[in-house]
């Protein structure tokens, strides 16, 4: 499993992809980190005399985290879409499927190989907001809150851009439904705010990725909102197992 893990990563930065997504979303979010902090400074005389006024933690770190969870959604499809999909397109699925590894080990080295590209990606995003401690004072603790929803998020992205690339051949057709799945998850919130009843209002909330990620980005480190990603995550992990089985027994 670890060594399907590390050919898939390894697979991953030998394409020109990969390294275009590195480079072009370190380009956007520092172009977006910069701008922050340039509305910090311009804002910073009139807050200063503010008691409890918000910090570069709140004003400069999480709007960019939140910056990058809207990225990552347009990215993630981009990276998933060529898992299993290509594999079933260049017929070498039956190979992979034969190979002296369980289903399960299959889909984990998969889909801990992507993780591991986005969990660089993320190591990287974070480095912007760590270097705001080198002149001025951080709030590690909200800071690290809204790391672990932005690592959550992403965990939950690439499971089930894993299970939709399962789903077809064609690498771009899993790209387009896997960005309308995560979009629908990521907007049904609004569906939620309209009060169309309370009992479908509290269950569109509860669906949000969206909405999940906000409170982490408030600092709120709840067990709801982190059971619901981990649900996300083992729930499209055990439908790709499920439709990788089939195939297996067929």
């Amino acid at each position: 499993m670890l060594t399907l893990a590390k050919n898939e990563l390894y697979r991953l930065f030998l394409s020109p992809l990969a390294w275009i997504i590195l480079a072009l979303s370190q380009l956007i979010l520092a172009y977006l980190f910069l701008t922050h902090i340039d509305y910090f400074v311009q804002i910073q005389a009139k807050i200063s005399a503010i008691p409890g006024a918000p910090g570069v933690t709140e004003l400069i770190a999480m709007p960019l985290l939140s910056n990058a969870a809207t990225l990552l959604l347009l990215i993630a499809p981009l990276v998933t879409m060529r898992l299993i999909a290509e594999e079933r397109r260049n017929e070498s699925l039956p190979l992979l499927l034969s190979a002296p590894l369980s289903t399960y080990q299959i889909v984990l080295g998969k889909y801990l190989g992507t993780f591991g590209f986005f969990f660089v990606l993320l190591l990287m995003i974070s480095v912007m907001p760590l270097s705001l401690s080198l002149g001025s004072q951080l709030d590690f603790a909200l800071l690290a809150s809204g790391l672990l929803g932005l690592t959550l998020l992403l965990a939950s992205f690439t499971a089930i851009g894993l299970y939709l690339s399962s789903l077809t051949r064609q690498p771009t057709i899993a790209a387009m439904t896997t960005f309308a799945s995560l979009f629908f998850l990521w907007i049904i919130d609004w569906a939620g705010n309209a009060q169309i009843t309370a009992e479908s209002s509290t269950l569109f909330s509860w669906l949000s990725l969206l909405r999940h990620y906000q409170s982490l980005l408030k600092g709120e480190v709840n067990t709801s909102d982190i059971a619901y990603y981990l649900i996300v995550i083992s729930a499209f992990l055990l439908m790709t197992i499920r439709r990788l089985d089939s195939e297996r027994l067929n």
